[in-house]
């Protein structure tokens, strides 16, 4: 009966941060689809509009080391609680005018929110799961992967039930982390959280001084620099392709699906073919074929192309989230080798929207968004290289 409750209270658990983990991308991930409605409602340039991804997720890197002096004095639950609270109000203020300052300032405290919950949680997943850590982070990111699809499959359905009202359509998405708090505060109030900042007995190493934390830092701020440029571009490009913006929505929902999809897959196709540097040279090389593709490709050849980008990102982020945990020896290293990985991508990865803004801004077209996005891949190759030579 003992042995029954502890896998129920596991499973319970394991909710929970799938619930949380719902909420760590529609803030930023909404923006997309709404992307040429929100230039012509607002009146900006591209640049300015590229700003509304990468200053959450700027915020995301700037605020990840202070995830474990928070989880520290608060404690995981209560961390998470009023880090989840201010994702819903960041999401809910959005309701209230249609404003580019107010979308600045909640896009801030989106990314600040995030920012502390994903190394809290990264941590907790390896203290309390050390044995099948690699499928909870596979739940976790799949449920990252799964409030992405929504927000780029409900985005444009709520904008246009709702009268064109891109307040509604994006101001909705708070309902989804007042689920998620209320869950979150019912079922862990009777968990006991073991303290990932704990003292092991090895001294932990410090990941700033660690040549190997720096190779999976730059790793994790390409990947991410992926993921966020083409959530933010992938509608603008199909729509100057010819595509209409329902058109170009459903293709960035059929790419969000798919990723949804191998967030969960690739983790458990790794418990068994666990060579974390096989899975990035694969991924690396189907990728920059993909983007190709995209770049070069119409009809059905983007669509081709939409599923394998899709497919390479869906497996690109959950090893970014693995590889500081595989390196770390104990708890105290798993928060802090996370907590500068995730700080240190974030803030590379920011930088990315903007310059395709920028670069679209002064030549009218994406080929330089192309050839970003292809450099990026090769990226992703040199530094599985420099991964391998351990």
């Amino acid at each position: 009966m003992q042995k029954k409750q502890w896998r129920l209270s596991m499973v319970l658990v394991v909710v929970c941060i799938f619930l949380v983990a719902l909420n760590m991308r529609p803030a930023v991930t909404a923006i997309g689809p709404l992307f040429n409605v929100l230039l012509e409602s607002l009146h900006i340039s591209n640049t300015k509009m590229s700003f509304l991804t990468s200053i959450p997720v700027f915020c995301m890197g700037l605020f990840a080391p202070f995830a474990v002096p928070l989880q520290r004095k608060l404690g995981t639950k209560t961390a998470i609680t009023l880090l989840i609270m201010i994702l819903a109000l960041a999401n809910g203020l959005r309701f209230l005018q249609e404003s580019y300052v107010l979308l600045v300032v909640t896009s801030f405290a989106a990314g600040f929110a995030i920012a502390l919950i994903g190394p809290i949680l990264n941590a907790y997943i390896k203290k309390k799961f050390p044995k099948r850590f690699t499928t909870v982070v596979g739940i976790y990111s799949f449920g990252i992967g799964t409030g992405a699809t929504l927000s780029a499959a409900l985005t444009i359905p709520f904008y246009n039930y709702f009268h064109e009202s891109w307040t509604i359509a994006l101001g909705s998405w708070g309902v989804l982390a007042i689920i998620a708090l209320c869950i979150w505060s019912l079922v862990i109030q009777n968990q006991h959280l073991p303290e990932t900042g704990a003292m092991a007995e090895k001294a932990a190493r410090n990941p700033w001084k660690n040549v190997r934390a720096w190779i999976i830092l730059i790793y994790f701020g390409i990947q991410t620099s992926l993921f966020f440029s083409i959530m933010s571009w992938l509608a603008p490009i199909l729509q100057d392709k010819g595509f209409s913006l329902v058109a170009a929505s459903s293709m960035l929902t059929f790419m969000s699906i798919i990723q949804m999809i191998g967030n969960i897959l690739v983790p458990i196709l790794m418990e068994k073919w666990s060579s974390r540097i096989g899975w990035l040279f694969s991924l690396g090389f189907i990728g920059v074929i993909g983007f190709v593709m995209l770049w070069l490709g119409s009809g059905s050849l983007l669509w081709i192309a939409v599923f394998i980008i899709g497919f390479v990102l869906s497996g690109l982020f959950p090893i970014g989230l693995l590889l500081p945990l595989d390196e770390a020896r104990n708890d105290e290293e798993a928060n802090s080798w996370s907590s500068m990985v995730l700080s240190g991508g974030f803030m590379i990865s920011s930088v990315i929207p903007i310059l395709i803004g920028y670069c679209y801004d002064k030549t009218g077209n994406h080929t330089f968004t192309y050839m970003i996005f292809i450099l990026l891949m090769l990226g992703i190759l040199a530094t599985t290289m420099m991964l391998k030579k351990k």
